[in-house]
Parts: C-alpha cells; structure tokens; sequence
C-alpha cells in the first residue's frame, strides 16, 4: 500500500473531519518532503535548521522548532477532535513506517486521566476505534502509575507491536524538592537502567503533546530533550505563550503546520455558535450589584429551560427514527470565590424559583470535593452528560479546566470579575463541543449562550476586534413581564393512537383562547389499550408485502408468502384478513392480559377487528416504494463549456496573505515556488484528480477538454507562457475548485432497466414533537406577525391524522384550511415518510412534501412554493421524484383496488381561502410527462 493510500485508509476508517484530516496530510506531506525527519540517526542543532529550511516553503508560519528535536505544531480549536487525531498519528506512522514506540504527554491529572480512558480499547471515545490492526492486537498502554510494574506487564508491554506511554508532564519534571531526581529516571532492577533512560534509548520515539501551551516554559519541558525523541506532534487550541512581565501581548508558536481557529470551526459547524445574551433596552447602572446578580441568574435559568423544550423536541422529532437520544442541558454558573459560590447555591437551591432546583445544583470548589460528601459531587460533575443524571446547575469558581470536555453546556453566567477578553476566551471552551458531532441546523440546538448583562456592549465590541479570535452572536430576551407562557415541547400524536388508548391524549396549553373541537374518543385503557397496541403491531407487519419481481407493486399470492397480507387499510376489513389478524393478536397477547380485560368489555377479537376497522377510516395509504436498478448503473459527469468569467487570477511573486474581516480567519492565496508541469493543462488536472468522486480513467478526456478551456482562458490575457505557468502553479487547487463546482452540476446517473418494488402497502403513521410559544391556535386565526408562523402551534382539527401541527408560512396555514374543508383526511408528513429522494448535483437528498391529502377516489402529495422559485432547478427536480413516485404508487394501487396518487406543485399566490381543492388539483397537477 502507497503512503497516499495508507493516509486516505487511515483518515476513512477513523472518520475524520476534514481539519483533523488535514493535518494529517499535512503531518504525512513533511515526512515526505524531508526524509530527516524519519531519520534514526543523533541531530544536533546544524541538523535541525536544515529541516526548517527545508520545510519553510510549505508551511510559511514554521520558524524553528524551538526545541532540540523536530517539533510541529497542529494548532486546531477547542471541540474539533485533538485526541482523536492524536490516534491518526499513531495509526499513521506505525502503518507507513511500523513507528512502534510512543510518548504522549499531558499537562495536568484531568487531561491525564482522560488520555488513558481514550486510549484503553472498550471505551466510548477509543481512539482507535476502526483501525482493523489494532482490534487484532491493541496497543499496549504503559502509564505514570504502571511503568513501574515487575513481571509480564511491563514485559508484555515493552514487547507490544505497538506501545503507547501516557505520562502527566509533573511525572519527568528535574526539578523535584530535595534535588533528588523523578522515579521515571531512577535505576529499575528489572530493566537494568531507569525507564527515562530506557525511552531515551528507542530509536523511532515519537512524542505526542497535548494542550501544549500548558507547559512550554516548565522544567518538564526542558527534559523532553533529554528524551531525543524522534519526531514530536504539538496539539493546542492557543498556539501562543503569554510574554510575561513585559505585558506585551501573547507571543505565537514559531512551528505551526496547522493552524485551523475557533472562529472557522464555528463557520464550519464544527462546535456550537457562541452568543452573548442580555434583556432587551437593559440598563445595568440601574440595578445594584446583588439586583444584577439575581436578574443574570434568573434570566440563565430562563434561557436554560428554553434550551431544554428545543433539545426534547428536536430529540422527540428525531427519536422516532432512533437516529437521536435525548439531551440535557445544564447551565454553569462562575463564582467569585468559595464564600460566594456557596451563597449561589443556597439562593438557587432554595431562594429562587419555589425551590424548584433542590438536588439539581452542585458546587464544585476546593471547599466541596473533599471527604466521602466531595467524591459524590466528583462523581455527580463527571455523569452531568447523563439524561438521567439529576444535575442542571453547576456552581465553580474557576472555570472548570481542559480536559473536562462535555456536550451539554449551554449556557455560562460569569459572576465573576473580568474583562471582555477574558470572558470570551475563557468562558466559551468548556461549552462549545456539540451533543450530535454536528450543528443540527436548529439554531438553539447549535448555540452557546452567555449571559453578560452588565458587559454586554463592552464583549460585543470585544469580539468585533480585528484581532478577536471569535465573532459572538447577540440575543435579547423580551423582559420577563412581556413574556408570554413560554416555550415548551408539545407531543405530536396520531389521533388514532389517543381513539386506541396507546397514547394519551394532551390537553391544549392553559389559557387556550379558543373553544377546540372536542377532543377524540379513547375507546380502550389498560389492557384493552395493550391489546390494540398488539394489534396494530401486527397489522404493521402484514401491511409487509412479499414483491413479485416485473409486476408493479403487486403482492406475491399469499401462499408463497407464507399467510395473509393487508396490501391497503381497505383490506383490513375483509374477513379473512381480520380473522387473521384475531389470530395473531391472541397468540401475542400473554394469559395475563386475557384475564385482566373486564368481563363487561369488549373481547380480544372485538378490540382486534374495531382497530382494523379505526386504521382504515383514519390511515392514509402511503406505500413504501423503492426503484432498484437491475444492471450496472452508469454515472459520469456530461460535456459542458466551462464559466471562466469568475476566474481573473494575477500572477504574483510571492506568498500572500489575508485574514478574513467577519472570521479572522488567515488566508493563504498560493506559494511563491512552484514545480512547473510540461502541459499547463496538467496543473489543473492534478488538482481535480484528487476529488473522491472524479476517477481518472473514466473522466480524464472531460478534465483535459475543461482544463484547456481554462489555460485557453487565461493565456488570453495573461500572454507569455511564464505568467501562465505562475498563475496555474499558484492558483492551481483554486481553479480546480470552481471547476468542480461546475462539474456537479452536469453529474448524471443512469440506472437503465430498473424495477418498482413495494415493500409495505401502507405506512403507520410516527408520532413526533414540536416546540410551541404561546398557546396553541384555532386553524382559521391569522398570526398577528406571519414572519412568526414557524414559531406557532395550530390544533383543533376534524380530518387531520395528528392533534398539532406547525406551519412554515401562512400560505400552508390557508392550504390547511382548504384541506379541513374540502379533504376526508390530510396531515403533514415527516422526515422517513417516502423513500422519494431528487438529484442535486451529484447528491441525493430526502424530499418530504408539505402535505398528504385524501379526498374521494383519489390521493395527493402537495407542495406549495413562491411563484417565483416554481421553475427553479431544485422544485422542478423535487416535483420530478415527488411524481415519478406518484405514478409507481398509482400502479400498485390499481393492482389493489384502491385510490390513485397525484403530485401539485402550487404558486402561493394560488392558495386562497376562496380556492377549491377539486380547483387546484385540475389547474396544479404535476406531470413527468
């Protein structure tokens, strides 16, 4: 395996993002580049600054390597994963040069412990997790507590194929009381000389040193030379050391590879988006120091428990999938000191709120972690990102140190003195890592709130510095007297489950202002309910049919496929199908639950046919469709002629560079050197085949045919070959890019013969959850701001399958109205619904339309968009699937007897209270054709 192959098996079994797989490039580029740096041979410091120069021209912020061994630093921000891609390196460098001996360094017990737990196999964050060689034989561990150990531990270990040492910085500091030296370096008996000498000896000694800024200056460092190692890997977040008494400002790292920073992480959805939150037209000098401390923490717990409704709704929404577990925020609060912190505790314990935070608030000080008391608080901080872990509040007086890294902390409210600065650098690491790996795209899922009501203008204007390592968001809370009933997560049920029993029904929020139609009959509790939660189990399973392949959506003849099925919910009524299905609901159902049914009740059988009877009136039958392709499927990307209008490039001399005026973000336009390619075409070529999706043999005469269409652009302005060569050296992976970019959209893929496979007649329907404010609303009530729409609840329906709905603009709300009136049943679908996915270049995303109607004789998937986008691309190419689905539906339907299916793609300005559905189905129907 070539060394690009092992990085990109590496980089795709570890799953890395692309910063982290960046720097292992980066790391795997230098190795390459300067073959001394793999070198097993002594150095001295002629050596050293030989290896500079020879890397200064790919990495223009490496200056020295301030130490007397090889050392690069990969400077990546809080929350992107430094652990993770410690376990790339190893992985890395033992695959592409069986590298076998390692020494990763911590700077403090915390980060210490949490290296040994990420590096020990079984554990939840295992480094190594997808590395095949190392599920085969793991690396040996070897730690400060260890190393010391007689017998077949240690033996084991120093003869391991690979072997891990993970040491707190304090375990090889010199300079120990009494001048006597560390254990690590004292003679061991068992093997004839210390284990520091023992180190020192290995020949490919690489070191790994995590939170690197910690401990640049200590004596500890100074004996890492001492070490020799081969090769040394930096990780920090803050590439830079504070220049002590002369107060000049920090002072940045002079061999940084990679320096990837806090305000692009957050660009890129890497960690939570950082806001600074006060009330709004606040006036802090009207307030006393104690009124501004209660208002703060008041207005924390405020926005801590709308953090809660949105992360249970979202988790409610998508849980039903599985694809989510629910999470639990908690909120920090910074105390000046212990005196005070103990002070907050008793006032949000007891104080506050009707003492509704007794037992959920923890003090986390020197005063409250020691004793038998203290380690159940150090253990109620370490479980805070259980769900069921009761903690909400945590009190500290300093701001809890790295190492701790949880997922759950949403909002910080400092109490504590400091400037703007501090209080955003400070305050904001703990809480940035993200619960689900990645912004979820619901904005207070994805967000860090932060409570300076008193420095609010002072951190804003802090943050908008040029030199600011964070652009913050600003969020105003309405005073608490404006503020309505509040957010909360309101369960979205199907109607039949609460008729059923099998949910219970939910009341309208207190204070509805509206008289809602009365709320469904529940037919069954107890056991009758969990009878007909059986039956509909089974129902859900005979409404899985067998295919016959070459028939569209016909079921296979119930013989072959072993009993009866229920191809639609009208067949749920034939009698053989209901006796069937009495039959398999009494072979679920236990002795127990056929006892307990009351002797006046309803029997098995009754409760089991009057549930077939309710799926059929209120299910709308969505079958699950799927097209398989029945040969090889052919895809590439079509001839096009290239837009070259955007691409104006400028030969230069030498490297520039820029920083980002809203991200500070350094920008790296091109090197200065370059390698010159015999064709100017293969610049931009080499750049293109790096891209996972362009394969070389198949697309190499479309990348040549479009990179001569670039270099033909360029030579007509730029003239002499040498300005050409200059520019497409420099500006090669730029180019290659935009051509990219292009290339997506003339991506084609051609199944050919293809067939229709029906797994399922008809859905069941999920139940979900939404976030209401305020009270839930009549469906014919207008919203007072319709740009709000999306924050509202309407409910109160007839002939909707679910109790709630939301809307995303006022002209569904009306579509809803027409379809209460003109429809026998509707709802709005949700994610996981239709197996309908549209081509997007070269992706394939989910469709989900706005609504499912039914009226008589015919069923409908609806969309309704701007007037101005209905010739979009993207809506054209949704109504494309969304009515090849239709037409695949339509022909299973007539093979069963039941309702056909039509797609209208509706203008909003169409959709009026006065319109008809009959009118928009015969003006608005979507064909393929």
């Amino acid at each position: 395996m070539s060394l690009e192959q092992t990085l990109r098996a590496v980089a795709g079994r570890l799953s890395l993002r692309e910063p982290q797989a960046e720097s292992l490039r980066r790391l795997a580029a230098a190795l390459d580049a300067v073959p001394a740096l793999r070198d097993h041979k002594a150095r001295d410091a002629s050596d050293l600054a030989a290896m500079v120069e020879a890397l200064k021209g790919q990495f223009p912020n490496l200056s020295d390597f301030e130490r007397d061994f090889p050392s690069l630093c990969f400077a990546l921000a809080t929350g992107v994963g430094k652990t993770r891609l410690m376990g790339a390196f190893i992985s890395y460098l033992n695959a592409a040069y069986g590298y076998k001996h390692f020494f990763v360094l911590a700077p403090n017990l915390t980060i210490y412990d949490k290296l040994i737990r990420d590096f020990t196999p079984g554990t939840p964050k295992y480094v190594f997790k997808g590395i095949a060689e190392f599920s085969v034989a793991a690396p040996e561990v070897i730690t400060g507590e260890t190393y010391e150990q007689r017998g077949d531990l240690v033996s084991q270990a120093i003869d391991a194929p690979v072997q891990i040492n993970i040491f707190n910085i304090s375990k090889i500091n010199t300079e120990v009381r009494g001048g006597r030296a560390p254990r690590i370096k004292r003679l061991s008996e068992y093997l004839g000389q210390s284990y520091f000498d023992y180190l020192a000896s290995l020949p490919d000694l690489v070191l790994l040193m995590d939170e690197s800024h910690r401990y640049r200056a200590s004596a500890g460092v100074r004996a890492l030379n001492e070490l020799k190692p081969l090769l040394a890997m930096e990780l920090t977040a803050t590439p830079f050391t504070e220049s002590g008494s002369g107060n000049k400002g920090p002072v940045p790292f002079k061999n940084v590879v990679m320096d990837y920073p806090l305000a692009q992480a957050i660009e890129d959805g890497f960690v939570k988006e950082p806001a600074v939150v006060t009330q709004q037209n606040f006036d802090a000098a009207a307030h006393s120091a104690e009124q501004l401390e209660r208002i703060k923490l008041m207005d924390g717990v405020r926005v801590h428990e709308e953090t809660k409704v949105h992360l249970l709704t979202y988790a409610q929404q998508k849980g039903a999938s599985g694809e989510v577990k629910p999470v639990k925020p908690f909120m920090l609060v910074i105390a000046r000191d212990t005196t005070h912190a103990a002070a907050l505790s008793k006032l949000l314990s007891v104080e506050l709120f009707d003492g509704r935070y007794a037992g959920k608030v923890i003090q986390v000080d020197s005063g409250t972690t020691s004793g038998a008391e203290g380690d159940e608080i150090v253990q109620r901080l370490l479980a805070v990102e259980s769900y069921d872990e009761p903690t909400e509040i945590v009190i500290h007086v300093n701001m809890l140190k790295e190492g701790w890294d949880v997922t759950n902390l949403y909002t910080i409210v400092p109490l504590r003195a400091a400037n703007a600065r501090t209080l955003i650098e400070q305050s904001i690491g703990r809480g940035l890592r993200l619960p689900y790996g990645r912004k979820t795209g619901v904005e207070a899922v994805d967000r860090l709130n932060i409570i300076a009501h008193d420095k609010f203008q002072e951190v804003v204007d802090e943050a908008g510095r040029g030199d600011s390592p964070i652009r913050l968001k600003q969020l105003k809370l309405a005073p608490p007297d404006g503020a309505g009933t509040g957010l909360r997560s309101v369960a979205v049920t199907p109607t039949l489950h609460t008729m059923l029993g099998i949910t219970a029904p939910v009341a309208p929020a207190a204070g509805t202002p509206y008289v809602a139609p009365p709320a469904a009959t529940v037919l069954y509790t107890g056991e009758q309910a969990q009878v007909a939660a059986i039956a509909m189990d089974v129902i859900n399973d005979m409404s899985r049919l067998a295919n016959s392949p070459g028939v569209p959506g016909a079921p296979a003849d119930a013989a072959a496929a072993g009993g009866v099925t229920a191809p639609t919910t009208a067949s749920l009524t034939l009698p053989e199908v209901q006796a069937e299905l009495v039959r398999r609901v009494q072979a679920r159902v236990t002795p127990a639950q056929g006892q307990l049914l009351p002797p006046a009740g309803p029997s098995v059988e009754e409760i089991v046919k009057q549930t077939a009877d309710l799926v059929a009136q209120h299910t709308i039958d969505i079958p699950r469709i799927l097209v398989k392709p029945k040969g090889a499927v052919s895809s590439g990307y079509r001839v096009f002629s290239l837009d070259v209008s955007r691409m104006n490039f400028q030969p230069q001399d030498q490297q520039l560079v820029g920083r980002g005026l809203q991200t500070g973000k350094e920008l790296l336009y091109g090197q200065s050197s370059f390698v010159a390619e015999r064709r100017p075409e293969d610049y931009i070529v080499r750049e293109l085949i790096g891209f996972d999706d362009i394969a070389y043999d198949q697309h190499g005469e479309l990348l040549y045919e479009l990179a001569a269409q670039a270099v033909a652009h360029f030579r007509s302005y730029l003239g002499d070959d040498e300005k050409l060569h200059n520019v497409l050296a420099n500006q090669g992976r730029a180019i290659a890019d935009n051509i990219h970019a292009q290339m997506t959209l003339h991506y084609f893929e051609d199944p050919g013969e293809s067939e229709v496979v029906v797994s399922q007649g008809f859905t069941p329907l999920k139940p979900g959850a939404v976030t209401a404010d305020g009270d839930v609303l009549p469906l014919h009530q207008a919203p007072p701001d319709k740009s709000r729409i999306a924050t509202l609840v309407y409910g109160g329906f007839t002939k909707c399958a679910y109790s709630y709905q939301k809307f995303q603009s006022d002209t569904e709300r009306v579509l809803a109205v027409i379809l209460e009136r003109d429809a026998r049943k509707w709802l709005r679908p949700v994610a996981g619904q239709f197996n309908i996915y549209y081509r997007r270049g070269a992706d394939q995303p989910e469709y989900v339309p706005d609504f499912v109607a039914a009226t008589d004789g015919l069923n409908l998937l609806i969309e309704t968009k701007k007037a101005a986008d209905m010739q979009t691309d993207e809506v054209q190419a949704k109504a494309r699937a969304a009515a090849a689905w239709c037409e695949h539906a339509s022909a299973f339907a007539a093979a069963n007897g039941s309702e056909g299916w039509k797609y209208l793609l509706i203008p909003h300005d169409a959709v009026t209270v006065s319109a008809t559905l009959s009118a928009l189905t015969a003006t608005y129907w979507f064909r393929t054709g």
